[in-house]
């Protein structure tokens, strides 16, 4: 299934996207992409659902982050082996964690704001895992069974706040805007292998990334167990799994966004996303 909540900021609505491409809407069946709605059951619920039952949705709404009621957003650093060349890094021993703080979660076509005193704001296509039922102390063999879906995110970072301003990743990562989620939630049923999925990114047209997951270093089941031990992963809960090769930083020289610049993105079978960089 392919998740989603389309309206305005702050009044979306549940939708799924069905089969023959119609959005349609989920209101009477549960109030939000969010807690038991995405938890196995909750899953199991929608797939019994006739869909052509389900009222389509007029125009071409806006479309939101697609999940709701989550707790955190926590972002795993150089987590691709081409990536971690390019930037010149060695590649971790363990995972990288940092956070998003949430306002910085919007839909996948909303603006992007350039920050004031930015002068290094990046990109970052990434796979994220989208968390279905509570998980504390998962092992490797059962972190899968906690994954309600996947869905794409911009990991928007401003460098010179990231690595220039002091202290932790998070200052350079959480400003407004800077976590683009969606357009859907892909169940996890339907994405089939989340390792070997084509990713890519353009700026203005440019291809800027390419790359596959099949060069993560710590692969999902890996990356939901380890962070379990250190928190418990909620319902909702997005953890975005790192980006390939192509981030302006890595570019010699180092090349970023302006505003009026444009962003479009895609994940393999988790669809597209585009923003505008404009001026906070």
């Amino acid at each position: 299934m392919k998740l989603l909540r389309y309206g305005p900021a702050g009044q979306e609505k549940p939708g799924m996207l069905a089969a023959d491409g119609i959005l349609r809407d989920l209101s009477s069946i549960v109030t939000d992409i969010a807690g038991e709605a995405i938890s196995p059951a909750g899953l199991d619920r929608l797939r019994a659902v006739d869909v052509q039952s389900l009222p389509p949705v007029e125009g071409n709404p806006r479309l939101g982050p697609c999940v709701a009621g989550l707790q955190k957003i926590v972002c795993i650093g150089l987590n691709y082996s081409d990536h971690a060349a390019e930037t010149g890094a060695e590649p971790p021993e363990e995972p990288i964690i940092f956070a998003k703080a949430l306002n910085a979660l919007c839909g996948p076509d909303d603006d992007v704001e350039m920050p004031r005193g930015s002068k290094a704001l990046d990109w970052e296509v990434e796979l994220a895992v989208i968390i279905g039922t509570k998980a504390k102390y998962v092992n490797e063999a059962d972190a899968m069974n906690h994954v309600a879906g996947f869905a794409i995110m911009n990991d928007v970072s401003e460098r010179d706040f990231q690595t220039k301003r002091s202290g932790q990743w998070t200052k350079g990562k959480s400003h407004d805007t800077f976590g683009p989620l969606g357009p859907w939630l892909v169940t996890r049923d339907e994405v089939g292998d989340p390792h070997d999925l084509d990713m890519w990114l353009d700026v203005n047209g440019e291809r800027r990334q390419t790359g596959n997951t099949n060069t993560l270093i710590f692969n999902v089941p890996h990356v939901i167990s380890y962070l379990s031990r250190f928190m418990t992963l909620m319902p909702g809960d997005v953890v975005s799994t790192g980006t390939p090769p192509g981030v302006g930083m890595g570019m010699k020289p180092p090349q970023y966004l302006k505003a009026g610049d444009v962003m479009t993105l895609s994940i393999a079978g988790l669809g597209e996303q585009r923003q505008t960089i404009v001026n906070a």
